[in-house]
Protein backbone atom coordinates (compact mmCIF):
# COMPACT_ATOMS: atom_id res chain seq x y z
CA UNK A 1 0.00 0.00 0.00
CA UNK A 2 2.82 2.32 0.92
CA UNK A 3 4.56 1.59 -2.39
CA UNK A 4 1.35 2.33 -4.30
CA UNK A 5 1.04 5.68 -2.52
CA UNK A 6 4.59 6.57 -3.49
CA UNK A 7 3.92 5.60 -7.13
CA UNK A 8 0.73 7.65 -7.26
CA UNK A 9 2.49 10.61 -5.66
CA UNK A 10 5.32 10.46 -8.21
CA UNK A 11 2.79 10.20 -11.02
CA UNK A 12 0.95 13.21 -9.62
CA UNK A 13 4.18 15.26 -9.56
CA UNK A 14 4.98 14.21 -13.12
CA UNK A 15 1.56 15.34 -14.35
CA UNK A 16 1.94 18.68 -12.57
CA UNK A 17 5.40 19.14 -14.12
CA UNK A 18 4.11 18.33 -17.62
CA UNK A 19 1.21 20.73 -17.25
CA UNK A 20 3.56 23.46 -16.05
CA UNK A 21 5.85 22.91 -19.05
CA UNK A 22 2.86 22.96 -21.38
CA UNK A 23 1.61 26.24 -19.93
CA UNK A 24 5.09 27.71 -20.11
CA UNK A 25 5.39 26.67 -23.77
CA UNK A 26 2.07 28.36 -24.55
CA UNK A 27 3.07 31.68 -22.98
CA UNK A 28 3.76 34.23 -25.70
CA UNK A 29 6.96 36.24 -25.43
CA UNK A 30 6.59 39.81 -24.20
CA UNK A 31 7.76 41.00 -27.61
CA UNK A 32 6.77 40.51 -30.36
CA UNK A 33 3.20 39.36 -29.86
CA UNK A 34 1.98 40.29 -33.34
CA UNK A 35 3.27 41.35 -36.75
CA UNK A 36 5.85 44.09 -37.23
CA UNK A 37 5.77 46.85 -39.86
CA UNK A 38 8.96 48.09 -41.51
CA UNK A 39 8.66 51.33 -43.49
CA UNK A 40 10.56 51.74 -46.77
CA UNK A 41 10.92 55.40 -47.90
CA UNK A 42 11.40 54.31 -51.51
CA UNK A 43 9.24 52.52 -54.06
CA UNK A 44 9.30 49.00 -55.39
CA UNK A 45 11.92 48.21 -58.01
CA UNK A 46 14.80 50.01 -56.30
CA UNK A 47 17.72 48.64 -54.34
CA UNK A 48 16.39 49.83 -50.97
CA UNK A 49 13.08 48.04 -51.39
CA UNK A 50 14.77 44.88 -52.70
CA UNK A 51 17.33 44.46 -49.93
CA UNK A 52 14.85 45.43 -47.19
CA UNK A 53 12.31 42.82 -48.26
CA UNK A 54 14.96 40.10 -48.36
CA UNK A 55 16.27 41.10 -44.93
CA UNK A 56 12.78 41.13 -43.41
CA UNK A 57 11.93 37.78 -44.98
CA UNK A 58 15.00 36.29 -43.30
CA UNK A 59 14.40 38.09 -39.98
CA UNK A 60 10.92 36.58 -39.62
CA UNK A 61 12.37 33.25 -38.54
CA UNK A 62 14.44 34.94 -35.82
CA UNK A 63 11.57 37.07 -34.51
CA UNK A 64 8.91 34.40 -34.89
CA UNK A 65 6.40 36.77 -36.39
CA UNK A 66 5.34 38.19 -39.75
CA UNK A 67 7.10 41.35 -40.97
CA UNK A 68 5.24 43.65 -43.36
CA UNK A 69 7.22 46.04 -45.56
CA UNK A 70 5.26 49.21 -46.24
CA UNK A 71 6.40 51.59 -48.98
CA UNK A 72 5.86 55.25 -48.05
CA UNK A 73 7.15 57.22 -51.00
CA UNK A 74 7.29 60.93 -51.78
CA UNK A 75 9.43 64.00 -51.31
CA UNK A 76 12.67 62.30 -52.37
CA UNK A 77 12.42 60.02 -49.34
CA UNK A 78 11.18 62.70 -46.92
CA UNK A 79 7.70 61.23 -46.44
CA UNK A 80 8.90 57.76 -45.50
CA UNK A 81 11.64 59.00 -43.20
CA UNK A 82 9.12 61.24 -41.41
CA UNK A 83 6.77 58.26 -40.97
CA UNK A 84 9.54 56.25 -39.27
CA UNK A 85 10.38 59.14 -36.96
CA UNK A 86 6.74 59.73 -36.00
CA UNK A 87 5.79 56.06 -35.51
CA UNK A 88 4.44 54.75 -32.20
CA UNK A 89 7.54 53.93 -30.09
CA UNK A 90 6.32 50.45 -29.17
CA UNK A 91 8.81 48.59 -31.37
CA UNK A 92 6.18 47.35 -33.80
CA UNK A 93 7.02 50.00 -36.41
CA UNK A 94 10.55 50.68 -37.60
CA UNK A 95 12.06 51.53 -40.94
CA UNK A 96 14.99 51.66 -43.31
CA UNK A 97 16.77 55.01 -43.29
CA UNK A 98 19.01 55.90 -46.21
CA UNK A 99 21.65 58.39 -47.28
CA UNK A 100 18.96 60.87 -48.27
CA UNK A 101 17.99 61.40 -44.62
CA UNK A 102 21.31 63.18 -44.16
CA UNK A 103 21.43 64.89 -47.55
CA UNK A 104 17.88 66.29 -47.23
CA UNK A 105 18.48 67.64 -43.74
CA UNK A 106 21.87 69.06 -44.77
CA UNK A 107 20.06 71.05 -47.47
CA UNK A 108 17.40 72.07 -44.91
CA UNK A 109 14.70 70.46 -47.05
CA UNK A 110 13.35 68.64 -43.98
CA UNK A 111 13.10 69.81 -40.36
CA UNK A 112 14.55 66.67 -38.74
CA UNK A 113 17.90 64.86 -38.73
CA UNK A 114 19.51 61.52 -37.90
CA UNK A 115 19.39 62.59 -34.23
CA UNK A 116 15.61 62.04 -34.25
CA UNK A 117 16.07 58.26 -34.65
CA UNK A 118 17.35 55.37 -32.57
CA UNK A 119 19.65 53.42 -34.95
CA UNK A 120 19.49 49.61 -34.95
CA UNK A 121 22.02 48.37 -37.53
CA UNK A 122 23.60 49.50 -40.76
CA UNK A 123 22.73 47.00 -43.46
CA UNK A 124 24.74 47.86 -46.53
CA UNK A 125 26.88 50.53 -48.14
CA UNK A 126 27.88 50.91 -51.76
CA UNK A 127 31.00 52.99 -52.14
CA UNK A 128 31.54 55.52 -54.87
CA UNK A 129 34.08 54.76 -57.58
CA UNK A 130 36.03 56.90 -59.96
CA UNK A 131 35.39 55.21 -63.28
CA UNK A 132 36.76 56.32 -66.64
CA UNK A 133 36.83 55.07 -70.21
CA UNK A 134 39.07 52.09 -70.87
CA UNK A 135 41.19 54.15 -73.27
CA UNK A 136 41.62 57.13 -70.91
CA UNK A 137 45.22 58.39 -70.48
CA UNK A 138 45.20 57.82 -66.70
CA UNK A 139 45.32 54.55 -64.77
CA UNK A 140 45.48 55.71 -61.14
CA UNK A 141 43.79 58.33 -58.99
CA UNK A 142 47.01 60.33 -58.83
CA UNK A 143 47.33 60.37 -62.63
CA UNK A 144 43.72 61.53 -62.90
CA UNK A 145 44.31 64.30 -60.35
CA UNK A 146 47.48 65.41 -62.13
CA UNK A 147 45.62 65.52 -65.45
CA UNK A 148 42.81 67.61 -63.95
CA UNK A 149 45.29 70.08 -62.49
CA UNK A 150 46.92 70.48 -65.89
CA UNK A 151 43.49 70.89 -67.50
CA UNK A 152 41.35 72.85 -64.99
CA UNK A 153 37.61 72.92 -65.72
CA UNK A 154 38.07 70.71 -68.79
CA UNK A 155 37.24 67.35 -67.24
CA UNK A 156 33.57 66.44 -66.72
CA UNK A 157 32.41 63.98 -64.06
CA UNK A 158 28.89 62.60 -64.46
CA UNK A 159 26.57 61.78 -61.57
CA UNK A 160 23.01 60.62 -60.94
CA UNK A 161 21.44 64.09 -60.41
CA UNK A 162 22.29 67.49 -59.00
CA UNK A 163 22.93 67.32 -55.23
CA UNK A 164 22.43 63.55 -55.34
CA UNK A 165 24.57 61.05 -53.45
CA UNK A 166 27.02 60.71 -56.35
CA UNK A 167 27.20 64.44 -57.05
CA UNK A 168 28.18 64.99 -53.43
CA UNK A 169 30.71 62.15 -53.68
CA UNK A 170 32.35 63.66 -56.76
CA UNK A 171 32.52 67.09 -55.14
CA UNK A 172 33.98 65.60 -51.95
CA UNK A 173 36.74 64.08 -54.09
CA UNK A 174 37.29 67.38 -55.93
CA UNK A 175 37.59 69.29 -52.65
CA UNK A 176 39.98 66.79 -51.12
CA UNK A 177 42.29 66.89 -54.13
CA UNK A 178 41.84 70.58 -54.99
CA UNK A 179 40.89 69.96 -58.61
CA UNK A 180 38.52 72.00 -60.78
CA UNK A 181 36.08 69.81 -62.73
CA UNK A 182 32.61 70.06 -64.22
CA UNK A 183 29.87 68.10 -62.47
CA UNK A 184 27.31 66.91 -65.02
CA UNK A 185 23.91 65.73 -63.69
CA UNK A 186 21.91 62.96 -65.36
CA UNK A 187 18.56 61.32 -64.75
CA UNK A 188 20.01 58.52 -62.70
CA UNK A 189 23.37 56.76 -62.74
CA UNK A 190 22.47 54.79 -65.87
CA UNK A 191 22.44 57.98 -67.96
CA UNK A 192 25.82 59.04 -66.61
CA UNK A 193 27.41 55.68 -67.37
CA UNK A 194 25.97 55.68 -70.89
CA UNK A 195 27.43 59.16 -71.47
CA UNK A 196 30.84 57.93 -70.31
CA UNK A 197 30.61 54.94 -72.63
CA UNK A 198 29.71 57.29 -75.51
CA UNK A 199 32.70 59.54 -74.79
CA UNK A 200 30.57 62.54 -73.80
CA UNK A 201 32.19 62.88 -70.37
CA UNK A 202 35.53 61.81 -68.90
CA UNK A 203 34.46 60.07 -65.68
CA UNK A 204 31.58 59.03 -63.43
CA UNK A 205 31.32 58.81 -59.65
CA UNK A 206 28.75 56.04 -59.22
CA UNK A 207 28.75 52.69 -57.45
CA UNK A 208 30.57 49.62 -58.70
CA UNK A 209 27.26 47.83 -59.26
CA UNK A 210 26.22 50.61 -61.65
CA UNK A 211 29.30 50.21 -63.88
CA UNK A 212 29.62 46.43 -63.53
CA UNK A 213 28.23 45.65 -66.98
CA UNK A 214 30.60 48.05 -68.76
CA UNK A 215 33.53 46.97 -66.58
CA UNK A 216 32.99 43.30 -67.37
CA UNK A 217 32.78 44.18 -71.07
CA UNK A 218 36.10 46.04 -70.92
CA UNK A 219 34.56 49.38 -71.89
CA UNK A 220 35.55 51.20 -68.69
CA UNK A 221 38.16 50.97 -65.97
CA UNK A 222 37.72 51.74 -62.30
CA UNK A 223 40.62 53.80 -60.98
CA UNK A 224 39.63 53.40 -57.36
CA UNK A 225 36.85 52.80 -54.89
CA UNK A 226 36.07 55.09 -51.93
CA UNK A 227 35.88 52.21 -49.47
CA UNK A 228 37.88 50.80 -46.57
CA UNK A 229 38.68 47.63 -48.50
CA UNK A 230 38.88 46.36 -52.05
CA UNK A 231 35.72 44.95 -53.67
CA UNK A 232 35.36 41.24 -52.97
CA UNK A 233 34.42 40.45 -56.57
CA UNK A 234 37.10 42.76 -58.01
CA UNK A 235 40.17 42.47 -55.76
CA UNK A 236 42.31 44.14 -58.43
CA UNK A 237 40.56 47.48 -57.89
CA UNK A 238 42.45 49.49 -55.24
CA UNK A 239 40.91 51.80 -52.67
CA UNK A 240 41.52 55.54 -52.69
CA UNK A 241 43.34 55.22 -49.37
CA UNK A 242 45.78 52.69 -50.80
CA UNK A 243 46.66 55.29 -53.40
CA UNK A 244 47.32 58.03 -50.88
CA UNK A 245 43.88 59.66 -50.74
CA UNK A 246 42.12 59.28 -47.40
CA UNK A 247 38.59 59.36 -48.83
CA UNK A 248 35.76 57.00 -47.92
CA UNK A 249 32.29 57.71 -49.22
CA UNK A 250 29.25 55.62 -49.98
CA UNK A 251 25.52 55.51 -50.16
CA UNK A 252 24.15 53.49 -47.28
CA UNK A 253 21.03 51.90 -45.82
CA UNK A 254 20.19 50.90 -42.26
CA UNK A 255 17.39 50.16 -39.84
CA UNK A 256 16.19 52.59 -37.20
CA UNK A 257 13.46 53.03 -34.62
CA UNK A 258 11.63 56.15 -33.52
CA UNK A 259 12.94 57.56 -30.27
CA UNK A 260 11.80 56.24 -26.85
CA UNK A 261 11.42 52.54 -27.69
CA UNK A 262 12.16 50.42 -24.59
CA UNK A 263 15.79 49.21 -24.49
CA UNK A 264 14.69 45.59 -23.99
CA UNK A 265 12.56 45.69 -27.15
CA UNK A 266 15.33 47.40 -29.10
CA UNK A 267 17.73 44.67 -27.99
CA UNK A 268 15.41 41.95 -29.31
CA UNK A 269 15.17 43.70 -32.68
CA UNK A 270 18.92 44.28 -32.90
CA UNK A 271 19.68 40.62 -32.20
CA UNK A 272 17.09 39.37 -34.71
CA UNK A 273 18.12 41.64 -37.57
CA UNK A 274 21.81 41.07 -36.87
CA UNK A 275 21.21 37.33 -37.13
CA UNK A 276 19.30 37.90 -40.38
CA UNK A 277 22.10 40.06 -41.80
CA UNK A 278 24.62 37.27 -41.15
CA UNK A 279 22.34 34.50 -42.40
CA UNK A 280 23.91 32.72 -45.44
CA UNK A 281 20.61 32.82 -47.30
CA UNK A 282 20.37 36.60 -46.98
CA UNK A 283 24.03 37.08 -47.90
CA UNK A 284 23.44 35.11 -51.08
CA UNK A 285 20.40 37.27 -51.93
CA UNK A 286 22.37 40.49 -51.39
CA UNK A 287 25.16 39.27 -53.66
CA UNK A 288 22.60 38.46 -56.35
CA UNK A 289 21.37 42.06 -56.07
CA UNK A 290 24.98 43.36 -56.48
CA UNK A 291 24.65 45.15 -53.15
CA UNK A 292 27.53 45.27 -50.67
CA UNK A 293 26.74 44.33 -47.10
CA UNK A 294 28.39 46.60 -44.55
CA UNK A 295 27.02 45.69 -41.13
CA UNK A 296 27.46 48.02 -38.18
CA UNK A 297 26.01 47.55 -34.71
CA UNK A 298 23.86 50.25 -33.09
CA UNK A 299 26.64 52.26 -31.51
CA UNK A 300 28.93 52.17 -34.56
CA UNK A 301 26.01 53.05 -36.83
CA UNK A 302 25.22 56.07 -34.63
CA UNK A 303 28.82 57.30 -34.89
CA UNK A 304 28.74 56.77 -38.66
CA UNK A 305 25.51 58.75 -39.04
CA UNK A 306 27.04 61.81 -37.39
CA UNK A 307 30.26 61.59 -39.38
CA UNK A 308 28.37 61.12 -42.63
CA UNK A 309 26.10 64.06 -41.86
CA UNK A 310 29.03 66.35 -41.03
CA UNK A 311 30.76 65.43 -44.32
CA UNK A 312 27.60 66.09 -46.31
CA UNK A 313 26.99 69.47 -44.65
CA UNK A 314 30.52 70.56 -45.45
CA UNK A 315 30.23 69.45 -49.07
CA UNK A 316 26.75 70.90 -49.58
CA UNK A 317 27.96 74.28 -48.33
CA UNK A 318 30.75 74.16 -50.90
CA UNK A 319 28.54 73.29 -53.86
CA UNK A 320 25.47 75.37 -53.00
CA UNK A 321 27.01 78.50 -54.59
CA UNK A 322 27.03 76.53 -57.85
CA UNK A 323 23.25 76.43 -57.67
CA UNK A 324 23.02 80.21 -57.34
CA UNK A 325 25.34 80.73 -60.31
CA UNK A 326 23.42 78.28 -62.49
CA UNK A 327 20.07 79.90 -61.62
Amino acid sequence: MKKQSIVFFCLFLTILSLNACKKKANIKPEFPQHEITVICPWGEGGGTNAILRELCKTAEKYLGTRIIVENRIGGAGALGHAAIKDANPDGYTLGMITFELNSLSAQELINFTYEDYDPLIRVNADAATLTVSSNAPYNTIQEFVDYCKLHPNEVSIGNSAQYSVWHIGAELFAQATDIKVNHIPFEGAVGAVMALEAGQIEAVSVSLAEVKKQLDAGKVKVLGVMDSQRPQLYPNIPTFKEQGFDIEYSTWRGLALPKKVKPAIKDILVKAFTAAEKDPEFIEKAQALNLTLAYQNSSDFAVFLKSNYDDIVKTIKAIMPLKAVQN
